[in-house]
């Protein structure tokens, strides 16, 4: 079969995927779970066509990547070893190779899938994102590449994931005893309808493990609301809450704003690996919140041995307050600023509260600058510019008509005879 036909085949099984889940959602709390595929529809064109499994590498670096200095972030070879993280979500595919080396164990999976498989490509990018090996070929890497990715597969192509199977995934990596749950998926349920999820995000947090989630791509309105697990941020210690940016540090048009939003990352034609092999690009939150996963991982494995003193709640707190700020504080677009790795691991600093605005400096965030008065003819300055000039002009004028009368008035006494002593010359 071609690659175009098989790109199309793949086309027509992710927006089944996408009908399932919509059907589902319409239900109600059947899909509190949102699975990805229908929050992050649609691939950004790359090269020829649609992004398809078992493609090419993309050779450039991606932007996300390239305002990083990797001998900053992995300065003393610190690259994530020895960090587990869950990744929730579609499946991580063994069959790229820039994360063969990357998945630990055979994972588990709730709908009846095989979690090292991914026929949806979602997982598979979310864990790129964290833990892609670097390889000839590709520009493409991982923020942490020597960390480890536990897939718990708990949406596929055929089977939507519920509230009750993401708390029972949560629940597994708790057992497994992982350091970071990535969940980049979401639901805009009540809370009363969610007491098992919460439930689990709890037992995380007595675990000290932390959970990093995305929050959500529903945001094209601008209307606030909660996206849980996320929004469970504003309740435990060691829930991130992460919004997507774009290339200027703003809140993307598509990402959720609330009140839950703790921190952004970039989530804008985000590159990443997908099943089979190769590369693809793609948005949203769910590829955002990887990013901040990956800063977390370094930062854990950077401070693992004092772990409990720098918890996840700390973790979240320093990767806050190091942030890249558009404003002087948190808003509820992009939380406290974009996530910057770098910043954060050249600050040991370890933080024992949450984060504080930054000190006002005169300009801010520019609600302090006043509009230019508007003036109809000459203004004040510009008069006084132009008597100055007048001034100037006429003293020079002064100056040179002195000049040349005394060089007249010696020629005339040259010429009658007068010398410079006042004696007159007798012929």
């Amino acid at each position: 079969m071609g690659s175009r036909a098989i790109g199309l085949r793949a086309g027509h099984r992710r927006r089944a995927t996408g009908a399932l889940v919509t059907a589902a959602c319409v239900a109600g709390l059947s899909c509190v779970a949102a699975p990805p595929a229908v929050a992050d529809d649609g691939n950004v064109p790359l090269q020829s066509g649609e992004c398809k499994f078992g493609t090419s590498d993309i050779k450039e670096t991606p932007w996300s990547l390239q305002r990083l200095i990797n001998s900053q972030m992995w300065a003393g070879g610190n690259k994530g070893g020895g960090i587990r993280v869950a990744v929730i979500d579609t499946g991580v595919d063994a069959g790229n190779k820039q994360l063969q080396d990357a998945i630990e164990g055979p994972g588990k999976s709730y709908v009846n899938g095989k979690p090292t498989q991914d026929k949806v490509g979602h997982g598979t990018k979310v864990a790129g994102i964290i833990a892609a090996r670097p390889r000839v070929g590709s520009g493409f890497y991982g923020l942490a590449p020597e960390a480890k990715v536990l897939p718990f597969q708990q949406t596929s192509d055929e089977q939507a994931g519920t509230a009750d199977t993401l708390a029972t995934a949560i629940d597994d990596a708790v057992a497994a005893k992982v350091d970071i749950i990535n969940i980049s998926q979401g639901t805009a349920a009540s809370e009363s309808l969610l007491p098992k999820l919460k439930a689990a995000v709890k037992r995380a947090q007595d675990a000290g493990i932390l959970i990093v989630a995305s929050a959500g791509n529903s945001g094209a309105s601008g209307a606030e609301k909660n996206i849980y697990p996320a929004a469970f941020s504003d309740e435990f210690d060691n829930v991130m809450a992460v919004a997507a940016s774009d290339r200027n540090n703003e809140r993307a048009a598509f990402s959720q704003p609330g009140p839950f939003v703790g921190i952004a990352a970039p989530g804008v034609d985000m590159v990443s690996t997908v099943p089979l092999g190769g590369n693809c690009v793609d948005q949203g939150t769910s590829f955002s919140a990887p990013y901040a996963t990956g800063a977390a991982a370094l930062l854990m494995a950077k401070h693992k041995s004092d772990k409990e003193k720098w918890g996840p709640q700390q973790i979240i707190w320093h990767l806050e307050q190091t942030a890249d700020r558009v404003r002087r504080g948190r808003d509820n677009n992009i939380g406290w600023g974009v996530v910057n790795p770098m910043a954060a691991l050249n600050d040991d600093t370890r933080p024992t509260a949450a984060p504080t605005p930054d000190k006002f400096k005169g300009v801010a965030d520019g609600s302090t600058i006043l509009p230019a008065v508007a003036t109809l003819g000459e203004t004040t300055e510009q008069r006084r510019a132009r008597i100055a000039i007048y001034i100037v002009g006429g003293g020079l004028l002064a100056v040179a008509a002195v000049v040349g009368s005394s060089v007249a008035l010696r020629d005339w006494r040259r010429k009658t005879g007068l010398t410079s002593h006042g004696e007159a010359e007798h012929g």
